[in-house]
């Protein structure tokens, strides 16, 4: 029978070469202002590009991506250019009194109704 030829994931030639993707990645960002790293909108493709070079490289090195080494690899380039996007966190609070009052209101009178309208309506099947 024919043999089937595995190839090995090269860890090294992939971490050669995925210092290339952030440079390239590093450069693209200088035409950004660094005040709107953190707005996704202003460098998404340059992000796509950054991530299809990690990806390329680390196929060119017979290895599956993501995988533990490009994904440190990529978290350095997160922690180097988005350390200071930090997410923040929504305060939940409720409505007013008197919205809050009214949301619960309306759907208890509607049930109310509805009930009233059927209990109505099957006593009086003979008009029906």
């Amino acid at each position: 029978g024919a043999r089937q030829q595995t190839n090995l994931c090269n860890e090294s030639l992939m971490l050669e070469k995925l210092p290339a993707c952030g440079k390239s990645f590093e450069e693209m960002m200088k035409k950004v202002d660094s005040k709107k790293w953190c707005n996704l909108t202003e460098f998404i493709m340059y992000y796509d590009n950054f991530t299809q070079c990690t990806e390329r490289e680390a196929n060119n090195a017979s290895c599956f991506w993501p995988n533990p080494l490009a994904e440190g690899f990529i978290t350095g380039i997160h922690k180097q250019f988005f350390s200071n996007c930090t997410s923040e966190k929504v305060h939940w609070e409720d409505p007013p009194d008197e919205i809050l009052i009214t949301l619960i209101l309306i759907p208890v009178m509607l049930t109310c109704a509805m009930i009233t309208l059927v209990v109505w309506c099957s006593k009086r099947s003979d008009i029906l």
